[in-house]
């Protein structure tokens, strides 16, 4: 089992993807952050939503991603739309 497993938020899709883009540990998660972690997944995945950002933001907090602060939301949303995804 993938240490990434152990966290809120990260099943087994997800883990792999994450090992696919050199992120193979909970530290690396949290010293890249939510932001740019899913930066790094959104390359080459389509797929890639504002859940996926939440569910890593959550993962670095040690939550489930719907107990985020609503702020915190807020400004991943803020992101996403920065970087034109949503």
């Amino acid at each position: 089992m993938n240490e990434l497993n152990q966290l809120p938020n990260i099943g087994k899709v997800l883990a792999d993807k994450l090992n696919e883009a050199g992120i193979t540990t909970a530290e690396q998660l949290i010293q890249t952050g939510a932001e740019n972690a899913f930066l790094k997944l959104s390359v080459d995945n389509p797929s890639a939503c504002y859940n996926m950002l939440c569910a890593l933001e959550g993962a670095i907090q040690g939550v489930r991603w719907h107990n985020l602060p609503k702020e915190r939301k807020d400004e991943l949303k803020a992101f996403l739309q920065m970087k034109k995804i949503i």
